[in-house]
């Protein structure tokens, strides 16, 4: 049976992918962006386009009405400043305003959704060496921690309204289009590719199809709730990542960035790559997901050499 479903960010990586897959098994997508004409574009098909500023409740609070759930990815991309205080601030309030919008708006609808599914990050662990991570660990110390934890508080308080709620706990996405992988193609490009910091952190990955599948089973699966950590169950260190990128591309992995050089290079966002998390996939895995890639090298190998990807 279809469903009906708001998807923010969706102009976002995995935000467009979910939402053409959605689409294409017959769901009515409402897509809320600040900017419909782009949102059109880059989607064709969606049942609505709404122009979306979070301040203005009014201006949305009736298309939630009678819709099946939402999906909220929206927030300021991390990496497209460097860090300051002040941008440090966008970074959080970007999220947690913006959740807490369509908390007030559920609260005061008629028929309210039956879900709700808000990005997070496994950013929220902090750096923690070589210890096993579930959703049950602490969190970390660090800015991305207090900012996952932030943006989580702000979506827990969906279920107070009788909505399913997900946080789904991100790890790298590995993607040609966007993202890390993307950066670290053109040093091992020119031969001078390798791992960043010691090498020695955990890195925790999914392919793009992955953390889009588990979108998928995040909706569709209605005794799935709460945090859920969204990693490959197969651990790689940053250096057997880089050493695994460098075969797949036929490339040398010698050349390591040391931790001081990304730290002048960008600033304090370096702690999001020099930090190191070693995720338990197994909540995820017990509630009947199934990996399409399992492997580090086959997820490189079906990015990276085959033709239409």
């Amino acid at each position: 049976m279809s469903k009906k479903i708001i998807i923010t960010g969706a102009t976002g990586l995995i935000g467009k992918k979910l939402a053409q897959k959605l689409i294409g098994r017959g769901d009515e997508v409402i897509i809320f962006s600040r900017d419909e004409n782009k949102s059109k574009r880059l989607i064709p098909g969606a049942k609505d386009y709404v122009k979306w500023d979070y301040r203005k409740i009014p201006d949305w609070q009736n298309k939630i009405e009678g819709t099946d759930g939402i999906v909220h990815l929206a927030g300021v991309n991390l990496f497209s400043k460097r860090w300051n205080s002040e941008f440090k601030k966008e970074i959080i309030q970007s999220r947690t305003l913006s959740t807490r919008s369509f908390i007030e708006a559920i609260r005061n609808s008629n028929h309210r959704p039956g879900f709700f599914i808000c990005a997070s990050g496994v950013g929220i662990y902090g750096d923690r060496k070589d210890e096993l991570l579930n959703e049950d660990s602490l969190p970390g110390n660090d800015f991305l921690s207090e900012v996952c934890l932030a943006w989580e508080e702000e979506a827990k308080k969906a279920e107070d309204y009788g909505l399913r709620r997900v946080s789904i706990r991100t790890a790298i996405v590995l993607s040609k289009e966007d993202g890390a992988l993307k950066q670290m193609l053109l040093p091992f490009k020119f031969f001078i590719g390798g791992p960043l910091g010691s090498g020695r952190q955990f890195f925790p990955w999914l392919h793009i199809d992955d953390i889009v599948g588990i979108y998928l089973h995040a909706i569709d699966t209605n005794n799935l709730y709460g945090p859920l950590n969204a990693a490959s169950p197969e651990h790689k260190t940053m250096k057997e990542f880089a050493t695994t990128l460098g075969k797949v591309l036929k490339r040398p992995a010698l050349f390591s960035v040391p931790a001081f050089a990304l730290k002048i290079a960008v600033g304090e966002s370096a702690s999001a790559v020099l930090s190191g998390q070693k995720i338990n996939s197994q909540k995820l895995l017990k509630s009947g997901y199934k990996f399409n890639f399992l492997s580090l090298e086959d997820a490189l190998k079906d990015l990276l050499t085959k033709t239409g990807k």
